[in-house]
């Protein structure tokens, strides 16, 4: 695979900041770090992007998630080890991140609503929205993950 463009952070500067930007806000919100780490993963998972898989792993592993859970991560829903809360926040990530064939169904989101706050279901899907846009980012330049 060859890079489209080497380095995307390097483009797009105000855009990019503006992006980060509300990456910090996440950091900020107050929502575990590792709930959001795994629905980072999840999504790119979904997505097949390796640049972004290589980075949430790590951050993951980095905050202290046993390694076990980082890879039954794709098998989560027959997994024993995932909270109801981060099956409803995993099961939400993966319907957005495949909306066009999903339409966000009610029975998703109201296990979704059971879990979280109005506050944290808009942050959540706010996590959901930038990681895919992220995703598409990596993919889309054929950014590869980093050694």
């Amino acid at each position: 695979m060859t890079a489209r463009i080497a380095n995307p952070f390097h483009h797009a500067g105000a855009s990019l900041k503006g992006a980060m930007a509300l990456e910090k806000s996440f950091s900020d919100s107050g929502i575990d770090q590792k709930l959001l780490g795994l629905v980072r993963l999840r999504a790119s998972q979904i997505n097949g992007c390796a640049y972004c898989i290589s980075e949430h792993v790590r951050d993951l592993q980095k905050a202290g998630e046993p390694e076990m859970r980082i890879h039954m991560l794709a098998g989560w829903r027959e997994a024993t080890d995932f909270s109801p809360k981060e099956r409803a926040a995993l099961a939400w990530t993966e319907t957005l991140t495949l909306v066009a064939a999903t339409h966000a169904p009610d029975d998703v989101y109201e296990g979704f609503k059971a879990e979280f706050t109005e506050d944290e279901q808009v942050i959540i899907t706010l996590v959901i929205g930038a990681i895919n846009m992220w995703n598409r980012l990596q993919i889309g330049f054929r950014v590869p993950p980093a050694a």
